[in-house]
């Protein structure tokens, strides 16, 4: 009879173990309501003029930052926390949990989109090429560097720049690659590279920026296929609800007297909206 009373007991205990084990997994909140709760969010970038950097006082601001600042406040969300990274490690960091989200104006591709969720696209934009002053190779695109095997090219690591590079034909060893756009432009000053591959925008104010230096004509194509490239917010896989809610806010923003305000100061306007979906990127060939 004893052991029968045990028994009884025992089974209870294991069910009432079972119950609070799952009420609290029911109760575990998610990013989207940590974040509503803090009253922030942690946000990832790797200060790339004009996608998303920190001002000499420490403001982050940029098209990414600023965009998601203002959709996050629709979400009852008031700030955002940033998180400095080189950009080859914003996706790991994102998936180690350093941050919440990644606002770096990061394009989407379908690589990326096997290792994270993307927000719809927040802007569309073509690429250029850093070069000294007067232009002296007459660098005009990737295929200047692959039918002249003696130029150097400096890209940013974990940047879509190497392969396009690849796809014109331009030899690994002919590339330089380095961490951040500080480092491309002191590349291309000291000769080190003949040139920066970045977005038009960014290559435009790196070259503003520097003496002896300008910008290409910016291009739409490498190999015959479209290199206008479309940035996004970036989630983790399981941040599916807050991915949700923020393209929901999204949809409506894009486009608005409000969104173009915040963004023309950094080159973007209603020229650079969005042509793609960010399913139509990720099944992209």
């Amino acid at each position: 009879m004893l052991k029968t009373i045990l028994s009884r007991r025992a089974l209870m205990a294991v069910a009432a173990t079972a119950t609070l084990l799952s009420a609290g997994a029911a109760h575990a909140q998610s990013t989207l309501e940590e974040a509503r709760e803090a009253g922030y969010i942690r946000v990832g970038f790797a200060n790339e003029a004009p996608f998303g950097f920190a001002t000499p006082d420490g403001k982050l601001t940029g098209e990414s930052p600023e965009v998601v600042r203002a959709v996050m406040k629709k979400l009852g969300i008031n700030e955002i926390d940033g998180v400095l990274t080189e950009f080859g490690s914003l996706i790991p960091g994102l998936q180690a949990g350093r941050f919440d989200i990644v606002a770096a104006g990061m394009f989407v591709n379908p690589a990326r989109c096997g290792q994270v969720l993307f927000s719809e696209p927040t802007y569309g934009i073509g690429q250029a090429m850093l070069v000294q002053e007067g232009n002296p190779k007459s660098i005009a695109d990737y295929a200047t560097f692959a039918e002249n095997s003696d130029l150097k090219l400096a890209v940013m690591a974990g940047a879509v720049e190497a392969g396009y590079a690849a796809d014109a034909g331009v030899d690994q060893s002919q590339l330089v690659l380095l961490p951040d756009q500080s480092s491309l432009v002191a590349a291309v000053k000291s000769g080190r590279a003949d040139a920066a591959a970045l977005t038009a925008l960014s290559i435009a104010e790196m070259a503003e920026k520097n003496d002896g230096l300008e910008s290409t004509k910016p291009f739409g194509e490498v190999a015959g296929t479209s290199v206008t490239g479309h940035g996004a917010v970036a989630f983790r896989k399981d941040d599916a609800d807050l991915q949700q809610a923020f393209n929901a806010e999204l949809k409506n923003f894009l486009g608005s007297e409000e969104h173009l305000a915040l963004v023309e100061p950094f080159g973007f306007g209603a020229d650079f909206l969005p042509t793609k979906t960010t399913a139509e990127l990720c099944a992209a060939e």
